[in-house]
């Protein structure tokens, strides 16, 4: 039995099939983004992008952990 995907990382499969771009490529735009703040960069990812507000939250709290964890 596998563990279900929890946190910003279970919304992956949604904002994939919903914008049609891989997780590495939003992770990709976020890290080339000149933005630094969190709430800025949900923000961009809204206006620039089209996202909802749950899918660029978890894209950019997933990303930011990660690097933080570097």
């Amino acid at each position: 039995m596998t563990d279900a995907v929890k946190g910003p990382a279970s919304y992956f499969p949604s904002i994939e099939e919903k914008h049609g771009r891989p997780i590495a490529e939003w992770k990709e735009l976020i890290r080339s983004s000149p933005l630094v703040k969190h709430m800025e960069l949900v923000a961009w990812l809204k206006t620039e992008h089209g996202l909802g507000h749950g899918h660029a939250n978890a894209l950019v709290a997933h990303t930011l952990a990660e690097d933080k964890g570097k």
